[in-house]
């Protein structure tokens, strides 16, 4: 009982920190890419204390449910878009025994809880009783539709490779070859992970220039923050996933004993290029955006994983 609690509050832990800690690196990574200061005056050392700061300012802001809306659909949207990557990072483990939940087929339940996350933008786009927002909604669904397709490929590749969906049992059977083997599959992976997670320069559904804000335009105060940690919550998931198909998750110089800081490096890693491709990379058209996935990425995805078949096959 005492470890299941331990596990609990760990993973509870992790999912209320770890996505402030990508928020605060966001703000101030693209601000030293940018050659800017970025938040500077929250706290006593290079505004550490924004997000928190932030947190208070949405707390403190008055939560509107406009008058035409589904009222209680409008109010569950949010907790709908975040809570599937509280249940996805209980099954990642971060090293042999250092897991909330060591499953058989974790990764096919991670991959299927992600996808609930969608919902939620519906949700959020039906429940606003604004035309615009429904929109977004829409794009947001098609969008995802579109790019899980590759995403779920490119992770098959590595489970076909590993012979197992165990999360575990695949960051065993890693070998630093298949950084050449797999690459092809982790850049499909990545960038349909960016996607999934409507992140720039896939972010045409909730862009400014776009419909405003996508299906979350109406959302103001706490519940408009639960949207923005779940952006970051999808963030820690995508890298931690990414490190352990690809990058070998707890791999590295050293003993066993000190694998998860190798996974929360990689974590961090993977974290800090996802801000680096918003930075370098401009909006792609909503026709440029299918076009890449469906006559892009998903041929490549199939083709990896028929190498992938022929190499456990032959090899």
């Amino acid at each position: 009982m005492l470890e299941f609690v331990v596990r609990v509050v760990g993973v509870l832990v992790a999912f209320l920190v770890a996505p402030l800690l990508v928020g605060q690196a966001e703000h101030k990574v693209m601000a030293h890419m940018q050659s800017r200061l970025g938040p500077m005056y929250a706290g006593a050392f290079h505004g550490w204390a924004q997000l928190v700061a932030d947190g208070v300012k949405f707390v403190q802001k008055e939560s509107v449910v406009p008058a035409a809306a589904d009222r209680r659909v409008f109010e569950w949207a949010p907790i709908v878009a975040l809570l599937p990557y509280l249940a996805a990072l209980a099954a990642i483990p971060l090293a042999p025994g250092i897991v909330a939940a060591d499953l058989d087929s974790g990764l096919f339940f991670v991959l299927a809880v992600m996808s609930i996350g969608v919902l939620g933008s519906l949700m959020a786009g039906w429940a606003s009783g604004n035309k615009y927002s429904l929109l977004g909604g829409l794009r947001v669904a098609a969008q995802l539709m579109s790019y899980e397709l590759p995403f779920v490929l490119a992770a098959a590749s590595v489970a076909v490779a590993a012979g197992s969906l165990s999360l575990t049992e695949i960051g065993h059977a890693w070998n630093p070859w298949w950084l050449l083997w797999q690459l092809p599959g982790m850049i499909v992976f990545f960038i349909a992970g960016l996607a999934e997670l409507q992140r720039p320069p896939f972010d045409m559904p909730v862009a400014d220039s776009e419909v405003i804000f996508g299906p979350y335009t109406e959302y103001t105060g706490l519940r408009f923050a639960l949207f923005l940690l779940a952006e970051y919550a999808g963030i820690v998931i995508l890298a931690a996933l990414t490190s352990v198909l690809f990058l070998g998750g707890w791999s590295g110089p050293g003993p066993e004993s000190i694998g998860w800081i190798w996974s929360i490096v990689k974590i961090a890693f993977v974290s800090v290029l996802v801000i680096w491709v918003r930075v370098s990379f401009p909006r792609l058209r909503a026709d440029q955006l299918q076009k890449l996935a469906w006559q892009g990425l998903v041929p490549v995805a199939l083709a990896q994983l028929a190498l992938t078949g022929i190499g456990v096959t032959v090899f």
